[in-house]
């Protein structure tokens, strides 16, 4: 079963060892753990529906509505532990259909209620808040449109309803040989709808592509109308379509279908540690395979914290003690710096762009340690998430930052972006740390994701609310000083509206604003996400 206040299915777990809790001690101190809430206590306070009676497909139960008015944002995720309780749904719709989400937002339309799309809940950006408000507030949850409706072989295009999750869409797809080849971190629950409006990014993006190379066309419910998007292999017909809904984040109606383009599962697919002497010499070396153009499904590097981070979460201290000796001897010493290759493609292809990768690696110091640990990698993948859960029981917080920057500003900007966070939580004398990875990597540039682990704050919701928010202002001033993206791959939601106009601008906010009041006239759909047109909200 999920858990209702963590991540993940609660049969799952991940444990620290003995010699990991001892490292967070040394890196920020003890941590200080509280009693959680119960959920019970937090059901007794939902509202009473305004919606209650209206229509037979709307939910109004109190343990219906409470889950939709969460993601997996920080905010979201204190306020479940601490029981602060956020504005909740007033009723929950779970249509099968298009023509029930037309229904749906027809009604939602004619009687002036928010509307706020659901798919697997896993946004960390605050895209399933709901405001304060005097309206009706309707959650249309996607997730009974789950399957696969048309897979054309010819042209290797599926269409899939917009709620069917990560493992059912290769599921599917596999029971054909192909291969969507999206894995976000939040695969497990995340939706094929969400990934479309939210721009996401799988950790094979490098061989698949992101989202928006993968979206062909579907079908969008707005307020005034249906938009249907057909699939063509290009076209020089005026701007394309297919934007106005990626990105998007239900501000403009929601996708019902999405057609992507698969590709016939890999024959060989594996994962390789390579360790570079130090971050100059590592980024050079990432930059130069991608700007090669090497057919690589992943590169994935971490810095030189994150590596020595990883090696201590990973246990298994006497294997990892020979491996760090081997290293010294290559060169990899303090400071050195862990990169995840894949490679998936057909067996010849796969030996040769190995072979050439290891090439144009060893000339920059690199040392190859096989398939072993990208084996346990790949094995893991998704359960990073899991940790979070961990981490809070010791008394620690932990969330992410991620942005993407052109590659003169990639170093600069990851330091600004730890030491942001230090700079924050030294005035509040503590202690955080901070590490990076390049989890894309790009001709142009690379995508940065840091994380950030601390010892929660003692005295409930408020003081732990309040350093996060002062956290997320100041990482995210570093990153508009520095050209960055307000978000690589989790979206805007509410969390990064306030920023967002550092990178579109007075004429380009304004030209979401006139798309938002063309699609929806009454502003019904997922108010102040991307823009900040609805208050006031909790917390």
């Amino acid at each position: 079963m999920r858990r209702w206040n963590g991540w993940g299915d609660d049969a799952t777990s991940l444990e620290l060892n003995e010699d990991a809790r001892n490292m967070l001690v040394a890196r920020i101190g003890p941590g200080h753990p509280e009693q959680d809430a119960r959920r019970e206590d937090l059901l007794a306070e939902v509202p009473a529906s305004r919606l209650k009676g209206v229509h037979p497909s709307i939910h109004t139960d109190a343990d219906v509505r409470f889950p939709m008015a969460f993601g997996e944002s920080f905010a979201d995720w204190i306020r479940k532990r601490f029981g602060a309780m956020p504005p909740v749904p007033d009723g929950v719709a779970f249509p099968e259909s298009g023509q029930h989400v037309r229904e749906l937002l027809s009604l939602a339309h004619a009687n002036n209620w928010i509307v706020i799309p659901c798919g697997g809940g896993t946004s960390v950006a605050g895209h399933l808040d709901c405001p304060i408000s005097e309206r009706p507030i309707l959650s249309v949850n996607l997730t009974r449109m789950n399957r696969l409706l048309h897979l054309d072989k010819l042209s290797q295009l599926a269409t899939f309803g917009a709620g069917t999750p990560g493992p059912q869409v290769e599921a599917q797809l596999r029971a054909h040989g192909y291969t969507l080849g999206h894995f976000p971190q939040s695969f497990e629950y995340s939706t094929v709808g969400g990934w479309v409006v939210t721009r996401s990014s799988g950790q094979q993006s490098l061989r698949y592509g992101r989202i928006e190379q993968l979206f062909a066309g579907g079908r969008m419910e707005s307020p005034v109308g249906t938009l249907v998007i057909p699939t063509v292999p290009a076209a020089s017909a005026g701007p394309d379509l297919r934007e106005l809904v990626l990105g998007s984040e239900g501000r403009f109606g929601i996708l019902t279908e999405a057609t992507v383009r698969v590709t016939p599962q890999p024959a060989h697919e594996s994962f390789h540690a390579i360790f570079l002497p130090d971050w100059d010499t590592a980024e050079t070396a990432v930059r130069e395979l991608v700007q090669r153009k090497l057919a690589l499904s992943m590169m994935r590097l971490s810095n030189g914290i994150e590596t020595e981070t990883n090696l201590g979460l990973a246990g298994h201290a006497r294997l990892i003690g020979w491996m760090e000796r081997y290293l010294s001897l290559g060169g990899c010493g303090a400071g050195k710096c862990m990169l995840m290759l894949g490679v998936s493609a057909d067996r010849r292809s796969a030996r040769h762009v190995l072979r050439e990768a290891r090439r144009i690696l060893s000339g920059h110091g690199a040392v190859y340690i096989g398939t072993a640990m990208g084996s346990k990698w790949a094995a893991h993948r998704f359960k990073g998430p899991y940790l979070r859960n961990t981490l809070w029981d010791l008394g620690y917080s932990a969330d992410t930052i991620e942005t993407a920057v052109d590659w003169p500003n990639v170093k600069p900007l990851m330091l600004a972006m730890e030491q942001a966070a230090r700079d924050v939580f030294d005035q509040y004398g503590e202690r955080v740390h901070a590490f990076s990875h390049l989890s894309h990597v790009y001709p142009q540039g690379s995508s940065i994701y840091s994380q950030f682990v601390w010892a929660s704050a003692k005295g409930g919701f408020a003081p732990n609310f309040e350093r996060w928010q002062r956290l997320k202002v100041a990482v995210a001033g570093r990153v508009a000083a520095h050209g960055g993206t307000v978000s690589h791959q989790h979206g805007v939601g509410r969390d990064h509206a306030a920023h967002l106009e550092d990178e579109k601008g007075p004429l380009g906010m304004a030209t979401l604003a006139e798309l938002c009041r063309h699609f929806d006239p009454k502003k019904i759909m997922n108010p102040g996400k991307l823009l900040q047109d609805e208050g006031p909200w909790a917390g």
